[in-house]
């Protein structure tokens, strides 16, 4: 009932390739056959309607197969991704677990005993209406992670709108809705995902030279790591036809730099949150960074330079934070734009913004100035705080293995002098070795 849109898709090409795993090709059928088969294991196992379902894995075929039959069951479905032992019995009470399953080489289903009375209007509404339920964690790179729980039947609603058929590497994780949105609308258009573990710039181009991948859904710290180990030169690229780019803002230096080594290749800038899923999206051009959103059931607006949307897949709420919504019901997404005609350039969360003695100074502009230089791998600016001023802006850089640090600490405050207002050049450069992103390709950003 629930995926019958699914379905009656997946039997239109039964024989050809659905996924793509650990070299073995997975067809449709196999696909339709072990959704049923998932469905009868986890009702045999005591799982039903309304069972709330963690699911630790990470992207491979039976994890497809067994997420499928918990939407058909209405389950509400929790998707995580090697969680930390320590912080699950926090999350499980958040989210009022019922069963946690870990998806490895084997799958275990445990069910979960809680003396908490579990209830949530949020749930309620879900079981009341037969609906599955999609809970969502945010990455908690600028805080305590937020559970947003959604109708998952409004989520799946716009992959009936038919779009390209692509091979598509499924580069965000289980955990994270840019994977699950690529998953699904790769499916829904009888495309050819294909799963890895490794995802280093170097394996996604063999891989793309192997399997002859036309989409990339990376992120764009993902593709700094690429500009910088060249893994792009050693294989041969020419299936690739898209790369798109979300999760986080883009820089600037990194896109014009992309638009030059891949002219062929379309670069189309996305834009979601955990709680609104993934809008439709038109990049102004390949290089540029405005974008135009909505459309498909999205409404937009800015209210004092924050990005507000409203839409039909909005999620119902979050578990353990206030109401994020007007009184209207738009959504307010925390993010500072720039807006040119229909286009939109996102300028970052409002809690990232430095203050610097009243004049706003944002964390991407810095970042981009600096990357400029060759010496730099990574850098993240953050503001940290001043008894005088309010803040002063401080910059983590970790630089290649070659550089003096004094040398390039010098260098970096000449470049930002040359190329910004004095009150934007960072007071503090700290050179640190270690990587300044997540497992989810994301930049970790420090909030004073």
């Amino acid at each position: 009932m629930h995926i019958d849109f699914f379905l009656s898709q997946f039997k239109k090409t039964l024989d050809n390739d659905a996924i793509i795993w650990n070299d073995t090709h997975y067809s449709y059928n196999w696909l339709v056959e072990h959704i049923e088969k998932w469905s009868k294991k986890l009702k045999s196992n005591g799982i039903n309607a309304s069972s709330v379902v963690a699911i630790d894995g990470i992207f491979s075929p039976n994890t497809v197969a067994m997420l499928f039959a918990l939407v058909e069951m209405q389950c509400i479905i929790i998707p995580l991704y090697k969680i930390n032992i320590k912080k699950s019995n926090e999350l499980f009470d958040i989210c009022m677990i019922d069963f946690f399953i870990v998806i490895r080489k084997n799958v275990k289903i445990k069910s979960i005993k809680s003396n908490k009375k579990k209830y949530n209007k949020f749930y309620d509404c879900l079981k009341k209406q037969k609906h599955p339920g999609l809970v969502l964690l945010s990455s908690g790179s600028s805080g305590r992670p937020k559970a947003a729980v959604h109708d998952f039947i409004s989520l799946l609603e716009k992959f009936k709108t038919k779009r390209n058929s692509l091979r598509t590497i499924n580069f965000l994780q289980f955990d994270h809705w840019g994977g699950l949105n690529t998953m699904f609308h790769t499916l829904a258009n009888l495309g050819v995902l294909i799963f890895t573990e490794n995802r280093t710039p170097e394996h996604l181009c063999k891989l793309t030279e192997e399997f002859g991948i036309e989409l990339w859904p990376v992120s764009p710290t993902f593709l700094n790591l690429l500009l910088i180990s060249e893994s792009y030169k050693k294989f041969n690229l020419q299936s690739l036809k898209i790369i798109s780019y979300g999760s986080e803002p883009m820089n600037e230096y990194i896109l014009k730099k992309c638009n030059k080594i891949f002219p062929n290749v379309k670069l189309h800038q996305t834009y979601g949150l955990i709680e609104v899923g993934v809008l439709h999206s038109k990049s102004e051009r390949n290089d540029s960074l405005w974008v135009k959103m909505g459309g498909d059931g999205y409404k937009t607006r800015i209210v004092d330079n924050i990005l507000q949307i409203k839409s039909n897949s909005t999620m119902l709420g979050y578990l353990n934070a206030k109401s994020p919504f007007t009184d209207d019901g738009w959504f307010n997404t925390e993010d500072e734009v720039e807006v040119k005609g229909d286009y939109f350039r996102i300028l970052g969360r409002k809690s990232e913004i430095i203050n610097v003695g009243g004049e706003k100074v944002y964390p991407i502009e810095i970042e981009n100035i600096i990357q400029e230089l060759e010496e730099i791998i990574e850098v993240t600016v953050f503001g940290e705080k001043n008894h005088l001023i309010g803040s002063i802006v401080c910059a983590k850089i970790r630089v290649n293995h070659k550089t003096n640090k004094k040398e390039i600490i010098q260098k970096i405050k000449n470049h930002c002098r040359e190329n910004m207002e004095r009150y934007k050049v960072p007071v503090k450069i700290i050179i640190d070795d270690k990587i300044q992103y997540s497992n989810r390709f994301k930049k970790e950003r420090i909030i004073s």
